[in-house]
């Protein structure tokens, strides 16, 4: 739990490159489930991990996480999550400098103290 702990702080302070990279197993697979940000969703590697948190920086000015539960069993951690994130662009009816909300679970498994693969469902409140 500590570790997927470290890895939402490290994801609201807008961490990139080898400091998110700390976070993955060399052969980390992301799978976003489809959502109104993403409608038909996306399967992603490190690499892609990596340039997405530099895309998400130009789209963020901060980011934020709340736990609202969390359960853990063997190697997986399951997070239920508040997310907000300031805008820096204009999306849907929310311009620059407005907040976007949603609410995420996030099942990340673990190999060797290192996340292998995560599987996001993103609920984005109404923009």
């Amino acid at each position: 739990m500590t570790i997927a702990k470290n890895y939402l702080k490290a994801l609201k302070l807008g961490k990139t490159g080898k400091d998110l990279a700390i976070f993955f197993n060399e052969e980390v697979e992301q799978v976003e489930m489809p959502n109104r940000l993403n409608p038909n969703g996306t399967t992603s590697d490190l690499t892609t991990l990596l340039e997405k948190a530099e895309e998400g920086k130009k789209i963020l000015k901060s980011q934020d996480y709340t736990i609202k539960n969390a359960i853990v069993q063997n190697n997986t951690v399951v997070l239920e999550l508040d997310w907000s994130g300031v805008l820096n662009v204009h999306i849907g009816t929310l311009n620059a400098g407005q907040t976007m909300k949603a609410h995420f679970v996030m099942f990340i498994d673990f190999k060797d103290g290192k996340i292998i693969h995560q599987r996001n469902y993103n609920c984005f409140e109404p923009f």
